[in-house]
């Protein structure tokens, strides 16, 4: 009876397809919810703040402009008091090390602040886009789902991306984009047709839920653009993704070195967001175009408005007040800053375009849009992502081939000169390459010296054979054996291997080789600070089960041996660790929550 039963349930498959199209009906449904607040609050503060406060009137009045942003880092300061780590900054970063590294469980706060702080940021002018925090929304989403089901980390991963997918599908009324978003940036290019699968129906939903509600609308109305002339453009295309690229690479270290400003800044860390909404107000007094996340601007360019001087100027406004506002300590992503900038870089380029070539270029609005899809893939190292954004937000077949060849000619050149997406650099400066996998991570985040046996066996250089015999007798489990002089500093290293050619010899003849002459000299060493990912590299490339492990390079004090089994077991044990850990936190946040 059972067995006739099991045959009518749902197979594996098809449970996560299910799960799949509620997640990514729950991503609709927060995503007008999200919207419907950062409105609401740009309405209530922004817009009615400069009513308020006359600020539409001019004169004087413009100098109470600041008041607005900073209104809104006033009301994010009861919330990152009662969740510190939680609220300020980027967050995005934070989101892909829960998802890659630590097993994907993402509390269910993390919806309502992430909805609440990123409102109270853009909603009052700040500069920061919606997209990054309704993709980490939609993750939280999934992982909640996850959670709830008592389902493996790998099928967690699938359920965060779908929910990311159908966030950014939602967001943008664009299915594809979010598909592509969710494999490229969340899943770093790794996902099986299940996975797949899973993003298609959680994108498909969203999209359907919120066209349900807002109809059938694209984030920006764009005009019928179409190449003029191919032979001319897109040499011109080409030229305008290499410096797209360079844009994109000042873009990542300038929002990274202002952000590492901010952090040694000698200010209460409260009183930091409030800077840099001033300033971010001071700059609206006379660009209001880099104030919330750009979006009206954008479509104006993209309809052929700005000067090339206000358009040049405002991809480095943009930049600096992107970088300050997050990096101050305002919540929010870089992906509308993004479209903002490569509008700017685009439409500016148009017009030099135009200068040149009047009669066999397409109008500047033509250039801002590709330069939107251009500078995104640049900035993430996304090209797939911003290509389908532009086509589904364009609908043209006829644009499709600039928006391709400057995508990813901006990523190429980006990548040269800078290796990391604005969403990897914080992992590269741990040393972690995520993309490689939480395994290696693991291993590149325990260091050497947690993992040594400083009980070693140490001989002198001036030793005969004899003498290395009798330790030999008592060493205590090691095959390898440091060799140091006179100051205690390693020369070299020796093992039965290099004395297995003299044991023939006689007792006499034996005394008159001494151990500095058999060792070798050309050692492999390790610092305590290397990783254990490098120490893994050294033992597979060389065959070997110990290397000595040194104060450092320069000054060779042997401080132990680290050998192969010691690897394996810290390994193990981190992991063991991370997943007590994690199991914990899920049944508290379950019992809490």
């Amino acid at each position: 009876m059972k067995a006739s039963l099991e045959k009518f349930m749902p197979g594996e498959n098809v449970r996560m397809m299910a799960i799949a199209a509620f997640i990514g009906l729950m991503a609709g449904i927060t995503i007008i919810l999200f919207q419907t607040m950062v409105k609401g609050i740009e309405a209530l503060l922004f817009e009615g703040g400069k009513e308020l406060l006359g600020i539409n009137q001019g004169g004087w009045r413009l100098l109470l402009l600041p008041l607005i942003p900073m209104t809104g880092m006033v009301l994010l300061i009861p919330l990152s008091l009662l969740f510190p780590g939680e609220i300020n900054g980027y967050g995005f970063t934070k989101f892909l090390r829960k998802v890659n590294l630590e097993g994907g469980y993402i509390r269910a706060r993390t919806i309502i602040l992430k909805l609440i702080s990123t409102a109270l940021t853009i909603g009052t002018g700040n500069s920061a886009g919606v997209e990054g925090p309704i993709a980490a929304i939609g993750g939280a989403i999934g992982s909640q789902v996850g959670q709830a089901s008592r389902v493996s980390g790998a099928r967690m991963k699938v359920y965060i991306a779908a929910g990311c997918a159908g966030g950014v599908a939602g967001i943008f009324n664009a299915p594809l984009a979010g598909i592509f978003f969710a494999s490229e940036i969340v899943l770093l290019g790794t996902f099986e047709i299940s996975s797949f699968s899973a993003l298609v129906i959680a994108s498909a939903i969203a999209t359907v839920v919120t066209r349900a509600y807002y109809g059938e609308t694209t984030a920006f109305s764009i005009p019928d653009y179409h190449l003029v002339n191919p032979f001319v453009e897109l040499p011109l295309y080409t030229i305008m993704a290499v410096i797209i690229g360079l844009i994109a690479v000042f873009h990542i270290r300038i929002f990274y070195l202002i952000r590492d400003r901010y952090q040694t800044l000698p200010i209460h860390p409260q009183l930091k967001p409030l800077t840099g909404a001033f300033i971010i107000g001071c700059m609206g007094m006379a660009y209001p175009q880099v104030m919330g996340d750009g979006y009206h601007f954008i479509e104006s360019v993209i309809n052929g408005h700005g000067t090339l001087v206000l358009l040049f100027v405002l991809i480095f406004l943009k930049i600096i007040a992107t970088a300050i506002t997050l990096g101050s300590g305002g919540a929010g992503g870089v992906f509308a800053p993004a479209l903002f900038i490569g509008a700017m870089i685009g439409g500016a380029f148009g017009h030099l375009a135009n200068m040149v070539f009047p009669t066999m270029t397409a109008a500047p609005g033509a250039y801002a849009t590709v330069g939107i899809g251009a500078f995104l893939a640049a900035s993430t190292h996304a090209p797939m992502t911003a290509i389908f954004l532009l086509f589904e937000m364009t609908g043209n077949y006829m644009i499709i081939v600039p928006i391709m060849l400057t995508s990813i000619i901006g990523t190429i050149v980006a990548k040269r000169f800078n290796k990391d997406s604005i969403d990897t650099v914080d992992f590269t400066r741990e040393g972690i390459d995520i993309h490689e996998g939480r395994e290696t991570a693991v291993m590149k985040s325990i260091k050497v010296g947690k993992a040594i046996t400083e009980d070693v066996d140490f001989i002198s250089e001036k030793a005969n054979i004899n003498q290395l015999l009798e330790i030999f007798s008592m060493a205590k489990g090691g095959f390898y054996f440091p060799v140091v002089d006179d100051s205690g500093k390693m020369t070299g290293i020796v093992s039965m291997q290099d004395v297995k050619n003299i044991l023939h010899k006689s007792n006499a003849e034996r005394v008159c080789y001494l151990v500095g002459g058999i060792c070798s000299r050309d050692v492999i060493m390790l610092t305590p600070d290397d990783s254990l990912y490098t120490a893994m590299q050294l033992f597979d490339i060389k065959g070997i089960e110990e290397i000595p492990v040194v104060e450092d390079l320069e000054n060779k004090w042997v401080l132990g041996m680290l050998k192969r089994r010691d690897v394996i077991a810290a390994y193990n044990h981190e992991v063991l660790k991370k997943g007590i850990s994690e199991k914990a936190e899920t049944i508290r946040i379950t019992c809490g929550d």
